[in-house]
């Protein structure tokens, strides 16, 4: 499965979210994610699956526990293809900054 494809479904990038945060349980994964969408057990299960096979978690055993992590290495690929794609929005985003610290000074100014 392409990174993108992996990365399209919400309640995946939900996962990826919360095991950017720290390592959880299978059980902690389900618990957010079935108060969140209203998913089942199976099908959170799934997803972590999907996660798993696809490199962007890992997944060890503790005793009677499966704890996921988060595997940054997919990430850094699509960080890098975005790459080819970041010289078309630094240059607005370096023109926002600027418009918003000449609004500030003006503020200051007539303040």
């Amino acid at each position: 499965m392409h990174a993108f494809d992996v990365l399209g479904d919400p309640v995946r990038r939900r996962i990826l979210e919360l095991l950017a945060q720290a390592e959880h349980s299978s059980g902690d994964v389900v618990s957010a994610v079935q108060a969140e969408f209203g998913i089942t057990q199976s099908a959170v299960s799934q997803h972590l699956k999907v996660l798993r096979d696809s490199g962007f978690a890992t997944v060890r055993i503790q005793g009677p526990r499966r704890l996921y992590a988060l595997d940054t290495a997919p990430l850094q690929e699509v960080d890098a293809w975005l790459g080819g794609f970041r010289a078309f929005w630094i240059p607005k985003l370096e023109a926002l900054a600027t418009e918003v610290a000449r609004g500030k000074k003006a503020r200051r100014n007539t303040g």
